[in-house]
């Protein structure tokens, strides 16, 4: 190669974005041999896989159904996923109380482009936002990918599956994972989970129960419009870091 064109290859290296993957800690290296639904999958090495920072509708147990589109999701993942090589990062805790590890995962081998999955899950409309304190490194864009996928009605955005659901409309038997809209009433204590402080929605029965990684959302203004995601239960919506809320119009 000559001279000046190493230089200038050099350049357009250096000028090309990092991946956030880059500042991740690489974990283990395996094959997709079985897809579970749409964020899980295990490897050919036996070890169990749950994509951080996002949730797809869960499959069927022993003890309950399949949700809602899971298999829609679990067909997203596995035509990405299945049968390729991929790359495991970490970014912050590496395994749940199952023994799953908990990663950012890349395609690494020939059989296809390389694809972030836990990113496409969300472009492709087949999971949505769910960020852990402990598990957000890497995470910074996802909410741009949902809304991105949102506004295009992209995957099970556009069948109805994925719906943002107004506060007002969920009852206190409500027990799944929403994302919500609701505007900020009040703020109160804790609660009998632990939370930092529950803040009340107008008119819903359902309070935001904010948990530690998000416990800047406690200084949230009455009649500021939010957009929320968590699960919910016993009329309250677990909110694990300030990424799982969006400000839609401040009071």
């Amino acid at each position: 190669m000559k001279p000046a064109l190493a230089v200038v290859c050099v350049l357009l290296a250096a000028c090309q974005p990092k991946s956030p993957l880059a500042a991740l800690e690489a974990g283990e290296r395996g094959r997709v041999v079985k897809v579970f639904d749409g964020d899980a999958f295990v490897l050919d090495t036996g070890q169990s896989v749950r994509l951080a920072g996002i949730e797809a509708p869960a499959a069927p147990t022993k003890k309950r159904d399949g949700e809602e589109g899971f298999e829609k999701a679990k067909r997203v993942l596995e035509d990405m996923a299945l049968g390729r090589e991929v790359q495991l990062y970490y970014g912050g805790l590496t395994r749940d109380r199952y023994d799953r590890a908990l990663a950012q995962v890349q395609t690494t081998d020939d059989l296809g482009p390389e694809l972030w999955l836990n990113a496409e899950m969300l472009k492709k409309g087949g999971a949505r936002l769910r960020v852990y304190a402990d598990t957000a490194r890497g995470t910074e864009d996802f909410a741009a990918f949902e809304r991105a996928a949102r506004a295009a009605k992209a995957g099970l955005w556009q069948d109805g599956t994925f719906l943002v659901r107004d506060a007002n409309t969920l009852t206190p038997e409500t027990r799944a994972f929403h994302v919500i809209e609701g505007t900020v009433s009040d703020m109160t204590g804790t609660d009998k989970y632990g939370a930092v402080c529950l803040l009340g929605l107008n008119q819903a029965p359902l309070k935001l129960r904010i948990e530690r990684g998000a416990a800047a959302l406690c200084q949230t203004p009455s009649g500021t419009r939010v957009m929320a995601r968590g699960y919910v239960r016993d009329g309250e919506m677990e909110i694990t870091h300030g990424a799982n809320t969006e400000i839609l119009k401040a009071p």
